[in-house]
């Protein structure tokens, strides 16, 4: 789903369970569709990745329509001028306000770095559906600001608070995403990239990017009584 477009760039919606493209480390699901596959099948265009999102992970990616603008648009992350917005629903009741700095490890797996996230809670719920050893169930929504852009971060740093996001079978909680799954039929990773804010390298507009949650949110949001925070 392309949420922008200009001369430059696409800003694209991407589903959960999406690769952005296929690569060496991603051979497993080489028969799977890429985004840049869809967008080249739908639109006829030939696009570049400008940064990462997670196969698990929705929400909006910066695409470029020629090779040569990739590097202006890098230039936002490296230096951090462009402001990222994820949400996420994480089990617990998280803080209402924490900077998380744990670091962590590189694509390479074996160097640890920097890395930087501040976290608000937006909603807190609880239910009367048991998950063991507990009676009950509580869960919150998070939005979370990186500021570094370290793989898997976001998924690294709501665990080491204690507070996994749901649907997340490689650090989250097995116990509650069975229960989202048994009770609601929800089974991805409940984080997406929301919002995008930053300076037009070229057009020196200043963006506001916004990717529409999935339905499975939509849903989400019905049935506790949420607050949209994207509308």
């Amino acid at each position: 789903m392309i949420v922008y477009e200009d001369e430059y760039i696409l800003g694209v919606s991407k589903p959960n369970n999406m690769l952005v493209h296929h690569a060496y480390h991603s051979r497993n699901v080489s028969d799977e569709s890429s985004l840049l596959e869809q967008i080249l099948l739908h639109t006829g265009l030939k696009v570049y990745p400008i940064h990462r999102l997670d196969r698990k992970t929705s929400g909006i990616i910066l695409l470029a329509k020629q090779k040569e603008f990739v590097s202006k648009f890098q230039d936002l992350f490296t230096e951090k001028k462009i402001k990222k917005r994820y949400y996420g629903v994480v089990r617990g009741f998280s803080p209402l306000n924490q900077t998380i700095t744990t670091p962590v490890k590189g694509r390479d797996a074996k160097i640890h770095k920097e890395a930087w996230t501040d976290l608000k809670t937006l909603e807190n719920i609880t239910l009367d559906i048991p998950v063991k050893p507990y009676d009950t169930s509580r869960y919150s929504l998070v939005e979370m600001y990186p500021k570094t852009g370290r793989m898997h971060q976001l998924r690294i740093h709501t665990n080491k608070i204690s507070h996994p996001l749901i649907g997340d079978a490689k650090y989250g909680d097995k116990n509650h995403d069975i229960m989202f799954k048994d009770n609601f039929g929800f089974q991805n990773l409940f984080l997406h990239a929301g919002k995008l804010e930053f300076i037009h390298p070229f057009t020196l507009d200043k963006m506001i990017l916004i990717a529409p949650f999935p339905k499975d949110w939509n849903l989400l949001f019905e049935k506790f009584s949420w607050k949209n925070p994207l509308q």
